[in-house]
C-alpha cells in the first residue's frame, strides 16, 4: 500500500476497520463494544457472519500476539472453523509498506468438510481477501 508502516499499522490495528474491508454480502458486524480500543493481546471481539446463504452465526476470535508495527496474530475461538489461525504481516518497503496475510485454518465435518473446502470454503476466501486488496487500493491508492 502507497502508505507509511505507521498508517498501515494504525488502520489495522483498529478492529472496527475490519467491517471497512470485508464484503458486505458476508453480513460482517462487530458485536462487542470496541469503541476506541486498539488491539492487544488477549482481546476478543465477537462477530455475526452470515456466509453461507445469508445465515448467521457467530464468530469469536482472539488477539493472541502482537509486535507493533510488525505482525498480529488472529485466532479463532469459537465459530465457523475447527481451525483459524491469521497473522498479519507488515514491512516497510520502498513507496509504501507491505500487507501480508498468512491463514491457516481448519473446516469442520471431517470428510464432508473437506468436500465443502474444495467446492466452496478455499474459493470464499480467496474472494474475501481479493476484494480487501481491492478495497484497500480504493482507500490508500
Amino acid at each position: 500500500m502507497p502508505i507509511s508502516l505507521e498508517q498501515a499499522w494504525d488502520f489495522f490495528s483498529d478492529p472496527k476497520n475490519l467491517k471497512t474491508i470485508t464484503p458486505d454480502k458476508m453480513g460482517f458486524k462487530i458485536t462487542n463494544d470496541l469503541e476506541g480500543r486498539k488491539m492487544y493481546p488477549g482481546q476478543l471481539i465477537t462477530y455475526k457472519v452470515s456466509p453461507i446463504l445469508g445465515i448467521p452465526m457467530t464468530w469469536v476470535t482472539e488477539i493472541t500476539q502482537v509486535s507493533d508495527q510488525k505482525y498480529f496474530v488472529d485466532e479463532q475461538r469459537f465459530g465457523p472453523y475447527s481451525m483459524w489461525h491469521h497473522t498479519h504481516f507488515f514491512e516497510e518497503v520502498e513507496g509504501g509498506t507491505m500487507c501480508t496475510d498468512e491463514v491457516y485454518y481448519k473446516v469442520p465435518l471431517g470428510f464432508l468438510g473437506s468436500i465443502a473446502n474444495s467446492v466452496m470454503v478455499k474459493a470464499q476466501l480467496e474472494q474475501i481477501f481479493s476484494y480487501r486488496e481491492k478495497k484497500l487500493k480504493e482507500l490508500f491508492g
